[in-house]
């Protein structure tokens, strides 16, 4: 794809647990997911104070995903997940229980059950779990709390969730799932590099001749891509909207 676009840039590994803002705020970045709530607080007109001072990331493209709950969009879920063999019937059921999440900072392991639970309150000062267990990293860790009996429900970023249940079906067949929060817009595959509108076209073109590329088919298929689209960044304004509503407190369940 890169010497389609004819750019002659590397790729490096970056895997869990590497801290993901770290990555997120280099200037040299070519073709990286971001989480749209980071890029959301980025790019809105009024940056959040945390964000001032980092590179402006560019939309490249998102991605569409296949299954057809997203139908057709550049959207995904968090689903809010029990162990198969859990007692739960729904997520009120979960209440009085443990509840698990990835990092605070997250929008579909952290912010995106917040916002959720925050709906789900009978009243402001309302207690809906007895304890939290945080920092389980990612989707992975929210799994294995949920098998281990450390958590009773967990968030997972529904297109990972649909992922697993693709790709390996045996580890996600150990959860199920209760509730599913709003639509939100994908993460973003954005640019920090200075790069100018020509090559930011080229990119995207080889991002799209990869969904005609008959060679490519059973990655597309493995990875449920349906296609490439290019968003307008506004779109993601709505996920900073959902951080300023649950506040800059440090996330602490037993307090919903």
């Amino acid at each position: 794809m890169l010497e389609r676009a004819r750019l002659p840039w590397s790729v490096i590994d970056y895997d869990a647990p590497a801290p993901l803002n770290v990555l997120w705020a280099r200037e040299d970045l070519g073709l990286v997911m971001m989480c749209g709530l980071p890029f959301g607080q980025r790019t809105r007109p009024d940056p959040a104070p945390d964000g001032l001072g980092l590179p402006r990331p560019r939309i490249v493209a998102a991605p569409v995903p296949s299954p057809a709950r997203y139908g057709g969009r550049a959207v995904y879920f968090t689903d809010l997940v029990v162990r198969a063999d859990a007692p739960f019937a729904t997520l009120e059921d979960t209440f009085g229980g443990v509840v698990g999440y990835t990092l605070p900072d997250s929008m579909s392991g952290g912010i995106a059950l917040r916002r959720h639970l925050m709906r789900l309150r009978p009243r402001p000062d309302a207690r809906l779990y007895r304890a939290s267990v945080g920092n389980l990293i990612h989707a992975r860790g929210v799994i294995d709390a949920l098998v281990r009996g450390e958590i009773d429900v967990g968030p997972l970023d529904s297109y990972y969730h649909d992922l697993l249940a693709r790709n390996e079906p045996a580890y996600a067949a150990q959860v199920r799932t209760l509730a599913v929060t709003p639509a939100r817009p994908i993460p973003p595959l954005i640019v920090t590099a200075a790069i100018g509108d020509e090559a930011l076209g080229r990119l995207r073109d080889a991002l799209r001749a990869a969904m005609r590329e008959p060679a490519l088919q059973p990655l597309r298929e493995r990875l449920l891509l349906a296609d490439f689209v290019v968003p307008d960044e506004a779109d993601y304004a709505v996920l900073a909207a959902d951080a300023d509503a649950v506040g800059q407190e440090p996330l602490t369940y037993e307090g919903l």
